[in-house]
């Protein structure tokens, strides 16, 4: 079937965040777009997607073929309304608004019930909250209590700020405070000349307290998600990183994107590895008692 170019239009400009609620599809807020509850990877906005692991979007069209397997035929088709006799309503023009200043949340007297979180919920050891404490990258925020990963900058200023939820009785969260620069996520940068990389800075905690052995020797950074540029960053200013162990979680989503940051590692030069926990991440681990002798990679290139 031949489509005019006010048909193809037509169908890529649909709004796909009411093409998806008509559909039965259930969409969660995140920031200014939304993200679909059976596949939480991909986000869509307006008439546009995008799927954070396979690191690929579009519009309307493209977003039918990947998402529901059909033909660009069945796809146009589609959102032209053909097969419910109706065609979808067009995305509204896409307003850039102006991103917010970044600003770390105003921090409260003590850090009780982050440490009572964190000790007793996720396991992880005092010490260890302690470290990232005393250097001003873990505390406590004033209004919610929330734990709050900081990460700063070349000249130490904070740039990215990363908080989770320590209510245990309600449903939890995790986000990134609006305007933080994914590249400089919660991390510690050590002397030698190995980086491993987590998805959440609580996993990243998780590992140091289920392996503590010299830990401060070895770099780390989570990513706050699966993008890669908190860990990129981190290898361009630290030049002595040579090796790098992705620590992602055991999930598929986890390792579709260790599996893609190490082939971006790889032709980049560095010897990298994947490194997986026994359950689904280091902190079921940890909970679990599911402490390996020493950290070890168990698929991927070895070092």
């Amino acid at each position: 079937m031949h489509f005019t170019s006010e048909q193809k239009e037509q169908a890529n400009s649909v709004d796909l965040e009411e093409f998806l609620r008509r559909r039965g599809e259930k969409l969660l807020r995140a920031g200014r777009e939304s993200r679909l509850a059976r596949i939480r990877h991909i986000t869509v906005r307006g008439s546009e997607w995008y799927d954070h692991i396979a690191r690929r979007g579009g519009h309307a069209v493209s977003f039918v073929q990947h998402y529901y397997g059909t033909t660009y035929q069945e796809a146009m088709e589609l959102l032209l309304g053909n097969e419910l006799g109706e065609a979808y309503p067009a995305a509204q023009p896409k307003r850039e608004e102006p991103l917010k200043p970044f600003a770390l949340p105003p921090p409260h007297t003590d850090m009780r019930r982050v440490y009572a979180y964190l000790m007793k919920q996720r396991h992880i050891s005092r010490k260890v909250i302690t470290h990232f404490a005393r250097a001003g990258l873990l505390y406590e925020d004033a209004q919610y209590h929330n734990c709050v990963f900081v990460g700063t900058d070349e000249q130490g200023v904070p740039r990215h700020a990363h908080k989770r939820s320590t209510n245990s009785l309600g449903k939890s969260f995790k986000v990134n405070v609006e305007g933080s620069r994914p590249q400089y996520s919660f991390r510690h940068v050590g002397q030698d000349g190995l980086l491993y990389v987590f998805e959440a800075p609580i996993d990243l905690l998780s590992f140091l307290t289920l392996y503590p052995d010299r830990w401060q020797e070895h770099s780390y950074v989570a990513l706050c998600g699966t993008g890669g540029q908190a860990m990129h960053w981190m290898l361009e200013q630290n030049t002595r990183l040579r090796d790098v162990v992705l620590c992602l979680d055991h999930d598929e989503p986890g390792q579709t994107a260790a599996k893609r940051l190490q082939e971006e590692l790889q032709e980049a030069g560095y010897h990298s590895g994947i490194l997986l926990p026994v359950h689904k991440d280091w902190n079921d681990d940890l909970v679990q008692g599911q402490a390996m002798a020493g950290p070890a990679m168990t698929m991927g290139q070895s070092m």
